[in-house]
């Protein structure tokens, strides 16, 4: 088991968080490395050069990639060895997501196979419906898709209209409805569909595409993850034996909820393999394109722009792994016959709902930005097909939607914190008054850990002042909620950032000012943009004298933190880009 400290969800915005407690990509095991390279390596064989291929969304080419993954042991990382799969801890499983991250759209397919495609099984069928499906899900005999989206059911998936009514034998359920948007919906054998039984009580089933009843529509005709395959799914009596039934009756929004925290945290690693694609897409470019007599390479604002396509993808990459430390080491501290139980994971992933919702915002977010200057480093050959950029520009947009959407990530995240505030699980108004914290007693020193205590006094206040004058109504004001969960996001990545580059100079890394600049960076843009997003909370909650007061609060907490040199800071980053083509860390 780790020796890094436990932390509650949310937690980390009312503590002086400490390097040792958090894990970073330069911890990673020559194991978990091996992984990542065995991924990284059937992605440059089979996926990188075949784009085109990609998008005719050829099933036996699809079916002869899954086989060849399940070969590899790459199509059930999650899975326990004794159901056919590779039983990887939670690092190793996102190593291989974010190498599938560079594999065009064909990276959606296989993150459904490995995330909803299978979880739901995993995490909540019995002993029996283990051992039928996730030994041929992990194999690639079989792929997998998840039936929850409706016409009239999306971001509120639990007003779901499809029906279950148990036949008169009791044998069978007969399952009528359609589902939309479903990934590998034409190619799938064996679905999780959600339907309510009576029309009452949500539940899931496992649905194979052999059983009576089961239809799929033609091929969505999508903006982009065009070689990806999305149809609806059509039941009618569709004959789906007792024994299908996951988990219990009623109990769907269990399976649902549980499994769209795993697609989040997960999410973010595969962002961070399209950033570093893209990054070194954009380096390649730029060194070879030349305008007025030199490569534009050279030119300060194309500089600029992959030093903060390098800054947003290191950030990135640091959540993303420090959160999937923090599951496996929940879990790790549980007796070793309970970490693969499908109870335990979902509860060691549920602690972790609010920055599993972070994550994936800040992921996609960021993806959108890189992608986009991918785009416009590559000037008008950006917007025409036969260039990398116009594919990935395509292809992102999607992630911003998928796995419940940002806004409603956004919801989850600020709703969550003050539901847990309020049952008393995380201290959260009592840290406003508390003058122990973030008061550098054996944390971190330096300008960027400045900017991150100033950032969360600042929230502090603002979700005080929010709290006092509309916790009654406060889940009714979204636009509220969704600054609040703005200013979240930015500290959590903020802390993130500087613990990563703290502990690299402590350790002396080759790398370490590279590091140092990167997180400085990101520090220096997010501090006015929690302070610019509590002054509007700030506004719309109070006014006259006592909104003077708090403003001149909110503003002197964050005056005291030094001006950085972007400029300076970008250009050490820019070097590194130049020299080497990639991602540099």
């Amino acid at each position: 088991m780790s020796q890094r400290k436990l932390f509650a969800g949310g937690e980390f915005l009312i503590t002086d968080t400490k390097p040792e407690d958090v894990f970073f990509p330069e911890q990673f095991s020559s194991e978990q490395k091996m992984i990542k390279k065995t991924a990284q390596d059937f992605v440059a064989k089979e996926l990188t050069d075949n784009a085109e291929l990609i998008e005719e969304k050829n099933e036996a080419q699809v079916r002869k990639w899954f086989g060849m993954l399940g070969e590899i042991g790459l199509n059930a990382v999650d899975v326990p060895e004794e159901y056919g799969g590779e039983g990887m801890d939670k690092i190793s499983a996102c190593l291989v997501t974010e190498a599938m991250g560079g594999g065009h759209s064909f990276c959606v397919s296989h993150t459904c196979q490995t995330g909803i495609g299978s979880l739901p099984i995993l995490l909540f069928g019995n002993d029996a419906q283990k051992k039928k499906y996730l030994p041929r899900l992990a194999s690639g005999e079989f792929i997998g898709a998840y039936c929850l989206t409706e016409s009239g059911a999306g971001s509120d998936a639990l007003n779901a209209r499809t029906t279950a009514t148990l036949s008169a034998d009791g044998k069978h359920y007969l399952l009528n409805g359609e589902k939309i948007f479903i990934t590998n919906g034409a190619w799938a054998d064996v679905l999780t569909v959600f339907a309510k039984v009576d029309g009452q009580h949500f539940t899931g089933f496992i649905v194979e595409k052999a059983f009576d009843g089961f239809s799929t529509g033609a091929e969505e005709k999508k903006l982009g993850i065009k070689g990806s395959s999305t149809v609806s799914v059509i039941l009618k009596d569709c004959k789906v034996p007792a024994e299908n039934v996951l988990f219990e009756i009623g109990k769907g929004h269990k399976i649902a909820f549980n499994v769209l925290n795993i697609g989040r945290y997960k999410l973010g690693p595969a962002c961070c393999g399209g950033m570093k694609t893209a990054i070194a897409a954009a380096a390649r470019y730029a060194a070879e394109r030349e305008q007025f007599g030199k490569k534009i390479i050279t030119f300060g604002m194309i500089r600029d722009k992959l030093a903060q396509m390098v800054v947003d993808a290191y950030i990135a990459e640091t959540i993303s792994y420090r959160l999937a430390a923090a599951i496996q080491d929940k879990l790790g501290s549980l007796p070793e016959e309970a970490q693969h139980q499908g109870s335990e994971i979902s509860r060691a992933v549920e602690e972790y709902s609010i920055e599993c919702a972070l994550v994936k915002v800040a992921g996609s977010e960021f993806l959108d930005e890189v992608v986009d200057e991918l785009v416009q480093v590559h000037g008008g050959n950006g917007y025409i097909a036969e260039y990398p950029a116009e594919r990935a520009y395509r292809d992102s947009r999607i992630n911003r939607i998928f796995e419940g959407t940002n806004e409603i990530n956004r919801m989850v995240a600020a709703g969550t914190l003050l539901k847990r505030a309020v049952a008393g699980k995380l201290d959260l108004f009592g840290a406003v008054d508390n003058p122990a914290l973030f008061s550098r007693n054996g944390g971190l020193a330096g300008p960027c850990m400045d900017a991150v205590r100033a950032a969360k006094r600042i929230f502090l206040l603002t979700v005080k002042e929010a709290g006092t004058r509309l916790m009654a109504t406060l889940a009714d004001e979204q636009e509220v909620l969704g600054l609040l969960a703005d200013m979240m996001i930015r500290i959590y990545l903020m802390e993130s950032g500087a613990l990563r580059a703290g502990n690299a100079a402590a350790r002396r890394e080759k790398l370490a000012d590279l590091h140092d600049a990167a997180a400085r960076v990101y520090a220096a843009q997010a501090l006015p943009d929690v302070l610019f997003r509590a002054r509007q909370v700030l506004a719309y909650v109070e006014k006259g004298e006592c909104l003077s007061g708090l403003l001149a609060k909110a503003d002197a907490l964050a005056n005291g933190i030094p001006q950085e040199n972007t400029v300076a800071l970008k250009r050490v980053l820019a070097d590194q880009v130049t020299r080497t083509k990639r991602y540099p860390f």
